[in-house]
């Protein structure tokens, strides 16, 4: 009876124990930046501040963007035209940029899927008006195809390539990057692209193990908040003036933002 009870309460400690600490693989520095929407002004000085951290670091580093480069900011096209320079001078892959929800709502518009005025009212408006398109100049029962073709003329196809090739998802060590989230109860491997880039309620107030910690945006808050399962990004640069990024070292995660 006692060495069963003590088989028990043995098992019971065992699976009490708090999972042991995320961390990225020794040696490397990965900095994972949250939502910019059109903030190039933001960003930038944000790149400064991450290549000045990143001088006196002899391992390999990795940034990671975690989706929502364009809409509601006035700077759309200066940030995309950014980040898809950055990303094609860095041959050894150390910057990955993923999709997020209003690069997918903007595609599917692009590409007849579906209707142009809910991505619009996402802040489509402003991105549009970076590349010189002005929809109130376009209107009429033909106002869909207008835009379309207006875009096409506009947009770059570098800007576009650069927008249809994003990823939804990147592992790195113990941790996993997405935009929004991911379903609880479903394996990282098989999470869908509706999840990754649109989850909120769920995934927010999920408090189980994922199997790896998740950096994620798409959900605005004044501060980077930390979670023993999560980690959220998104401090709503286009109304606070501030773009964060989070820096993961070993087990360490600590914050640089404008």
């Amino acid at each position: 009876m006692s060495l069963g009870l003590g088989m028990l309460f043995s098992r019971f400690r065992a699976a009490s124990r708090p999972p042991a600490p995320a961390r990225v693989p020794d040696g490397a520095r990965v900095y994972a930046i949250g939502d910019i929407h059109g903030r190039d002004d933001l960003l930038r000085a944000l790149l400064a501040a991450i290549a000045a951290d990143r001088a006196s670091h002899p391992g390999p580093c990795h940034i990671v963007f975690l989706g929502d480069y364009i809409d509601r900011g006035e700077a759309s096209a200066a940030v995309v035209d950014r980040l898809a320079t950055g990303r094609d001078d860095s041959r050894d892959g150390s910057w990955t940029c993923l999709r997020g929800n209003h690069e997918a709502t903007f595609l599917a518009a692009l590409a007849g899927e579906a209707d142009w005025e809910p991505w619009l009212r996402m802040g489509g408006v402003e991105t549009l008006f970076s590349y010189g398109v002005s929809v109130r100049d376009i209107t009429g029962p033909e106002r869909d195809a207008q835009l379309r073709e207006a875009a096409l003329a506009a947009i770059p196809p570098a800007h576009l390539d650069f927008l249809r090739q994003l990823p939804v998802s990147r592992a790195i060590g113990d941790y996993f990057f997405c935009h929004a989230g991911i379903r609880p109860g479903v394996p990282l491997d098989r999470q869908t692209q509706e999840d990754l880039i649109w989850i909120r309620d769920p995934f927010l107030h999920s408090t189980r193990d994922h199997g790896k910690r998740i950096v994620h945006g798409h959900t605005p808050v004044m501060a980077v908040e930390m979670h023993a399962n999560r980690i959220n990004v998104d401090t709503g640069a286009y109304l606070t003036h501030r773009l964060s990024c989070i820096v993961l070292e070993g087990e360490t995660a600590r914050v640089i933002h404008t």
